[in-house]
């Protein structure tokens, strides 16, 4: 689902219920709906999907299910399940599946509102229509606010996918001359960004991380191998021997050669 998508269309509030069990849905043909977890989790399953552990919200389609909304046995849980109708009722609506949204409070807020409007249209047996608008307004609220952060978080997923292409990208190449710009091209990301997300997924910048691949492989070179610390050197990618014999030495308290000799004597 898309924001061209979202300002198409007015979603119009059906229903809104709370829930501490498990049930069958099935949406009418012309309704969606939403699932909203207050308290605990459920698992959804329907035919066309496998289950799916849901600690957030979860779009059902009109053209999908029926779906098994189930509560673990030895635990509780609560969820409130959103039924809309959208209009013009011929328009294409792509939302389903799991909605995620660091806006938990500020949904949950809402929610107990669109009940309290509700509860109380019963309650007088009619319905206000400035509380209807206010029910629509706060339906399109919830829709944006899930709308926005999946797709913030999928953004993410997608950037740190790039991140561990790059790092098996490191991993294979490590002999080469690499440079940050280039990983960060590589990624499709700007060197600052790509910075952020490298040392959140690896915990060390991409300098450290290619130093100390570097020292490791040159380790096993010293071990399992005759050549001489300058051709080891050359071989994991360092054009001088003397940065690589201080680098070495940083990492590991002593030169190649050292390291070389203390090994083969024990």
């Amino acid at each position: 689902m898309s924001f061209q998508q979202l300002s198409t269309i007015i979603p119009c509030l059906k229903d809104v219920t709370i829930f501490e069990n498990s049930q069958n849905f099935m949406p009418l043909p012309d309704c969606h709906a939403i699932l909203i977890v207050k308290q605990g989790h459920v698992t959804v399953t329907s035919d066309n999907q496998p289950s799916i552990i849901c600690t957030e919200g979860f779009a059902f389609h009109a053209k999908e299910g029926p779906y098994c909304i189930e509560i673990p046995k030895t635990k509780s849980a609560k969820y409130a399940l959103i039924t809309y109708h959208i209009f013009p009722e011929n328009q294409d609506w792509a939302l389903s599946g799991p909605l995620y949204s660091i806006s938990g409070e500020k949904i949950d807020y809402m929610l107990d509102e669109l009940v309290r409007i509700r509860t109380l249209s019963e309650k007088n047996k009619k319905q206000d229509e400035v509380q209807s608008f206010r029910e629509r307004l706060i339906l399109e609220r919830i829709l944006f606010i899930y709308l926005y952060e999946s797709g913030v978080k999928k953004e993410q997923k997608t950037a740190m996918s790039f991140i561990e292409e790059t790092v098996s990208y490191l991993n294979q190449h490590y002999m080469l001359e690499i440079k940050l710009p280039m990983l960060a091209e590589r990624a499709g990301l700007s060197v600052g960004h790509y910075t952020v997300l490298f040392k959140k997924h690896t915990g060390t910048t991409v300098t450290a991380y290619l130093m100390k691949l570097r020292i490791e492989k040159a380790k096993q070179y010293l071990l399992q191998s005759n050549l001489t610390a300058k051709e080891v050197a050359q071989r994991v990618g360092f054009s001088d021997y003397f940065h690589f014999s201080r680098s070495f030495k940083k990492e590991e308290g002593c030169s190649p050669t050292i390291f070389r000799a203390q090994v083969n004597k024990i």
